[in-house]
């Protein structure tokens, strides 16, 4: 028990100090969240390479179905599990901290001294995926997609739009919840995305004229 009022005092700037580094966005903390509430049945993406073989890979859409506090308690052997029910193991990284970020602007302190602190975490390397942005949803294809076409008036990426409109085979299962403004359809490539176009291009026909074999 604290009694001091000064040793209380440190307690409780402990405390907040370690919540702040809890409540740090994943894109700090090499995509380790320090809080996430795993609920059975919800969707997840992972944020690391697994295993490639298996098609465990960064950006893979998955169902959480079960957290194992200890490996001791594994009831079932790995060739007993279901069909399609993978273990995640936990994932160790070590990010850098700037401390003078996390403390409010009138308390930081006037010297210049080193406020980097280096922190190891081990964590499971999910977050949830009830939506997921265009650039993660590059490459899959989706069953049913809800997008929001509502941009920002600075956006002149042609991939906003033509990736979140493409995850789909069917009209159908494609939702737009609220109007938009229809010159985002009419987004054109930039200059460097035409010219990473036009460079593909000559390549596959580099390809095809020296092996004609595997385009027949």
């Amino acid at each position: 028990m604290l009694q001091h009022p000064q040793e209380l005092n440190q307690y409780l700037k402990h405390i907040v100090f370690h919540k702040k580094l809890l409540e740090l966005s994943d894109s700090k903390t090499e995509h380790l969240p320090g809080l996430l509430r795993f609920v059975p049945g919800m969707p997840v993406i992972l944020m690391q390479n697994i295993a490639t073989e298996l098609g465990l890979i960064n950006g893979i859409n998955g169902i959480f179905r079960q957290l194992v506090y200890h490996e001791d308690s594994i009831e079932c052997k790995l060739q007993d599990l279901q069909p399609k029910l993978i273990p995640i193991p936990l994932i160790e990284q070590t990010f850098q901290v700037d401390v003078a970020d996390l403390i409010p602007k009138d308390k930081k302190p006037k010297s210049n001294q080193n406020t980097i602190l280096s922190i190891k975490r081990s964590a499971l390397p999910l977050v949830p995926a009830y939506c997921i942005t265009t650039h993660k949803s590059q490459g899959q294809i989706l069953s049913k997609v809800v997008v929001d076409l509502k941009l920002p008036n600075e956006t002149d990426d042609i991939a906003a739009v033509y990736v979140p409109l493409s995850r789909v085979k069917r009209f159908v299962d494609l939702a737009i919840p609220r109007p938009f403004d229809y010159k985002v359809l009419l987004v054109k490539p930039s200059k460097s995305q035409v010219t990473e176009m036009e460079r593909l291009d000559q390549l596959f026909l580099n390809t095809r004229s020296r092996f004609p074999e595997w385009f027949q």
